[in-house]
């Protein structure tokens, strides 16, 4: 029965107890027995255990016998809490009615519960607040009920206040659930409809698509769809999460379950995308797709040349998985072969590099990231650039365009002026305040993706202790004053350590990187000059001296002449030394790039 039928998620800052508050729902409704239960059971991967955060949405079904008697089938949707994972949250949302708000007693609302509250109020859905954590000594439900009571108007007392780890009064969220979440809409006889929430990759049944259904039914003997894509499809499986899939023969409207497509990428299947029937289908896509664009570009190399078809492989089977994850081959003079990857963001960059690590057991060298520019030039045509070797000749070029981001901080007011002094610094601009609760302020600016991508996040908790959070979205690309600043050891250019940078910060960053890498690259047996170079002219040099034996140790005094004649023997043996040598540069070298705003 549609009546009974319940659709919600649950949206919370990162560490706000949102996996733990699952695992206390499936313990309630006994979805999972005691035997099977273990801490953070949605999140199937060993990293988002390890890290306390969830990376892919997830989605069960659980059956709950309410107070008033009747049996309610309730489809929670977990949805992943990072910024870099913004679109699959929104996707989430949209295959839902209602939505728990968790908010940590001890820390109030952060800007990423906002951001998700905003997308929830959005897509019309019902939100229901919860006050987690109540049983650690620092809690303040009090307080923290007051600020939601402003943020959403609701009164404070009827907000329920619970420990989910200790799973006191979670029963009350249960009947919340039931009694505030309004059941689906949606006509069993229209023609199908079903929003994919996400999708992964099973190597038995090819992509399993995660689906809610909005309208008509969906059976096994029907062939689907995609309306993005244009992929048609006879479904391998159909089923629901229990939390383990169980097959069953139909999803009727306002179901959630799965549809095993037998496809063999995720490519072909797309979080957001619209199933329908080949035949008699619906006309319009459900709204919101978009394909995921990537933020944030680095190169990932193996360490051993020979490992690099390993590499290959690696990154095709993670992207069977993600499909937001981009590469394509690339050449460098100081690196050789690897490949250029695109990520949403310097999070989901991290959890790549450890799963190629980890799970592929490969060493690699990835490269300093850097973002997408748009190169305009002379006529008129805009060249896509994001490494910047790719950057043309500065004659060729009319202007160079950056993109920048809406940012929203929100603090404590005792770190207001670091904030200020640290986003100032990093060419951002401040737009407005708000004050959400009396003593927190949510700061809004506008700043390059360049300066947020490296070391921000770090640098904004340490001079917070740790209180303030931020989230940002895409603005728009602004013509920005940037120059390449390129390496030279050895007067041979190091592709992999060029950077773009703002025309004013050229000669200072060029000075940083030069004292930096005079410090990683080992003493050889004559002298390499390290060079930084701008718009064709050195701007900063520095020399590693040679290591030299001591060829006067046999002199005891004797004729100045004969000590001449030995060092002009060493220093013609260094030169020729030199015409054959080569350098071997340093992983950490090519990770200076990155710590050049730690010095500013």
């Amino acid at each position: 029965m549609k009546e009974n039928i319940r659709n919600f998620c649950i949206i919370a800052h990162v560490d706000h107890g949102k996996s733990t508050l699952a695992d206390r729902l499936l313990q309630l409704t006994g979805t999972i027995s005691d035997r099977q239960m273990m801490n953070q059971v949605l999140d199937s991967m060993e990293l988002e255990r390890e890290k306390g955060v969830t990376i892919k949405a997830s989605a069960v079904r659980m059956t709950y016998t309410a107070a008033d008697g009747e049996t309610y089938e309730l489809n929670l949707i977990d949805t992943p809490g990072h910024v870099d994972f913004n679109y699959e949250v929104s996707r989430a949302l949209e295959a839902c009615e209602g939505a728990l708000l968790i908010v940590d007693a001890t820390q109030g609302i952060e800007a990423q519960t906002l951001a998700n509250l905003y997308l929830a109020l959005e897509s019309d859905l019902v939100i229901i607040p919860v006050i987690n954590k109540i049983d650690l000594p620092s809690a303040q439900p009090v307080e923290v009920a007051k600020e939601i009571s402003n943020l959403l108007g609701i009164d404070s007392g009827d907000i329920p206040r619970i420990s989910a780890k200790e799973g006191s009064n979670v029963d009350q969220v249960l009947e919340k659930i039931v009694t505030l979440v309004p059941p689906p809409s949606g006509d069993e006889n229209a023609p199908l409809q079903a929003l994919i929430f996400d999708s992964e990759y099973d190597s038995y049944k090819g992509v399993v698509a995660y689906l809610r259904v909005r309208e008509g039914t969906l059976t096994t003997d029907t062939t689907l769809h995609l309306m993005a894509t244009g992929a048609d499809l006879k479904p391998v499986e159909i089923g629901i999460f229990s939390p383990a899939m169980k097959p069953v023969p139909q999803l009727k409207a306002g179901e959630v379950g799965y549809v095993a497509t037998g496809l063999k990428t995720v490519r072909e299947c797309r979080v957001g995308d619209t199933i329908t029937t080949a035949v008699n289908g619906a006309k319009a896509m459900l709204p919101g797709y978009k394909k995921a664009k990537p933020m944030v570009f680095a190169g990932i190399y193996p360490v051993e040349g020979e490992d690099y078809n390993l590499l290959r492989d690696a990154l095709e089977k993670l992207q069977l998985n993600d499909a937001s994850l981009d590469f394509q081959p690339e050449t460098s003079q100081a690196l050789n072969f690897g490949f250029r990857c695109g990520f949403l963001g310097l999070f989901h960059m991290e959890i790549i590099q450890e799963r190629l690590e980890r799970e592929y057991d490969l060493d690699i060298v990835v490269t300093a990231p850097s973002v997408e520019y748009e190169a305009v030039m002379l006529d008129g045509s805009v060249l896509l650039i994001d490494s910047p070797v790719q950057l043309p000749e500065e004659r060729l070029i009319q202007e160079i365009r950056e993109p920048w981001m809406k940012l929203q901080i929100f603090t404590p007011m005792e770190y207001y002026g670091t904030i200020m002094e640290l986003v100032r610094k990093r060419r951002g601009v401040f737009i407005d305040q708000d004050y959400p609760a009396p003593d927190r302020a949510q700061l809004n600016f506008e700043i390059p993706l360049a300066e947020l991508i490296v070391n921000f996040f770090d640098e904004l908790k340490s001079r917070s202790k740790g209180y303030a959070s931020m989230d940002y979205h895409v603005a728009e690309y602004r013509p920005g004053n940037l120059v390449k600043v390129e390496v030279l050891v050895g007067g041979e250019p190091v592709d992999a350590l060029a950077t773009i940078v703002h025309k004013e910060d050229a000669y200072h960053k060029g000075q940083l990187l030069v004292t930096k890498l005079k410090g990683l690259i080992p003493r050889q047996m004559y002298d390499v000059a390290i060079q930084a170079s701008s718009q064709g002219r050195v701007i900063s040099r520095a020399n590693v001296k040679a290591l030299r034996k001591d060829v006067l140790a046999k002199c005891y005094g004797g004729d100045i002449s004969r000590k001449r004649k030995l060092l002009e023997k060493q220093k013609r043996g260094k030169r020729r030394m030199k015409m054959v040598g080569s350098v071997e540069i340093p992983q950490e070298a090519f990770m200076a790039v990155l710590q050049l705003n730690d010095d500013n």
